[in-house]
């Protein structure tokens, strides 16, 4: 039998380490003041092209928003929750939540998936192919302490999101994923046991 060191090709302490410290942190705890250098954001971007993707279909489709375009996309989706929510409803703090939540991350990216014409592979599929980017993504902004957060409240599944993004009547908009520093203390996570979610076969 192999000695586990000698086919150990990675750190896989280290590995083992990041996905474990893996953590979702919202943006109402992003310090806006220091941003994200681009360099990270290339390296995110580049290590969600290579998630695992059925057919090579590549279905990931990221719309940026930054600098000014963080306060479009604040005021578009703020406004979409006062035109489309019956007074009586409306909330006067969740409609500022939208408003100012946008800009207090470096980058808000739109996690789409574009489906490609004639495909045989099935839209569950590709879905499952982006969030596998969406997880390289996150695991390489956590690499190098940066906070990441995928939401996919408010807009996010509407028709005039899909519009707005120039979205095709296949594709779909998955959320937005938020990035920044935060100077609060990393978070910790409870999971349950696996044995509680693992099932043997033979």
């Amino acid at each position: 039998m192999e000695d586990k060191k000698t086919i150990l090709q990675y750190d896989v302490q280290q590995i083992n380490h990041l996905i474990r410290n893996r953590r979702s942190i919202k943006p109402e705890k992003y310090n806006n003041k220091r941003e994200v250098p681009s360099f990270i954001l290339d390296e995110m971007l580049e290590n969600a092209n290579w998630a695992p993707n059925h057919g090579l279909n590549q279905p990931w489709h990221f719309v940026i928003f930054k600098g000014e375009g963080r306060k479009k996309l604040a005021e578009f989706q703020a406004n979409h929750y006062k035109t489309h929510t019956p007074i009586e409803a409306f909330k006067q703090g969740k409609y500022e939540k939208q408003l100012n939540r946008p800009e207090k991350a470096t980058y808000v990216i739109a996690i789409c998936m574009k489906r490609i014409e004639r495909t045989r592979i099935p839209v569950v599929e590709d879905i499952e192919a982006v969030a596998c980017a969406v997880q390289n993504m996150h695991l390489t902004a956590a690499a190098y302490g940066v906070a990441g957060y995928w939401t996919s409240g408010g807009v996010t599944y509407t028709q005039e999101l899909k519009d707005w993004l120039g979205l095709g009547a296949a594709d779909q908009c998955l959320g937005f994923f938020y990035v920044g520093y935060t100077d609060a203390p990393w978070p910790t996570s409870p999971r349950k046991p696996m044995s509680e979610r693992v099932e043997w076969v033979g």
